[in-house]
């Protein structure tokens, strides 16, 4: 039996707002409540994970470094990357936090292969890669067993913010995105491909709705 899951396309948007959001909707939720999925483009921001060291801001320059409730340390988010933020019930899907991690790598890299992109795991860095390079990147926080946070895709967009940290904790990290590797840089051509792929690894019937949620400032 699938679940419904509710495909939400926020457009471009800055990070906070949507952060919050998320927040919101995790602590009001219920075992009644709907799974949702959400997709966004980031104006330019550096978020500090949980286990973020501050000195691997090594020149934010222009762009606002944000510290965040996810795992991890440092990521760059921009134009031109999806970010797509799971607000799952893993008790409901029945699945486990590490498979949890691992089905939506999958889902990267199954979406790569639709393009003929080999892509792969790192042992003990989480992610997807290309030929060394990180591609696609992940940041979760689970709580009372929801999942908020997500991924961050590159699609085509400009690398250059992520010379100025060292990405993901990792002084030196190579970092590409899909365009760079023959495949294609509109947003809309990938969506569809990523949603697909995530619909089939957690077993869900996807609704897309127009309406977004709050993105008031208010925490």
């Amino acid at each position: 039996m699938t679940a419904t899951c509710i495909v939400r396309e926020l457009g471009r948007q800055p990070y906070e707002p949507v952060w919050r959001a998320m927040q919101r909707f995790t602590d009001a939720r219920t075992e009644a409540t709907a799974d949702e999925l959400w997709l966004v483009e980031h104006d330019p921001v550096f978020t500090l994970g949980q286990a973020g060291k501050p000195e691997h801001v090594l020149a934010a320059g222009d762009i606002p470094v944000i510290n965040v409730d996810r795992g991890g340390q440092v990521t760059y988010h921009g134009p031109g990357q999806i970010v797509a933020y799971p607000l799952f019930d893993l008790k409901r899907l029945k699945v486990g936090v590490r498979e949890y991690v691992c089905k939506i790598e999958q889902a990267m890299i199954d979406t790569l292969a639709d393009w003929n992109i080999h892509a792969e795991r790192k042992d003990g860095a989480p992610g997807v890669y290309v030929a060394g390079a990180k591609i696609g990147a992940l940041g979760i926080r689970v709580r009372r067993g929801y999942t908020f946070h997500g991924l961050a895709f590159n699609i085509a967009m400009d690398l250059e913010p992520f010379h100025r940290i060292n990405p993901c904790g990792y002084q030196g990290l190579q970092v590409v995105s899909l365009a760079d590797l023959g495949g294609p840089a509109g947003m809309d051509q990938v969506k569809p491909v990523l949603l697909k792929h995530m619909a089939e690894q957690f077993g869900l019937s996807l609704r897309h709705e127009a309406a977004l949620p709050d993105l008031s400032q208010a925490a």
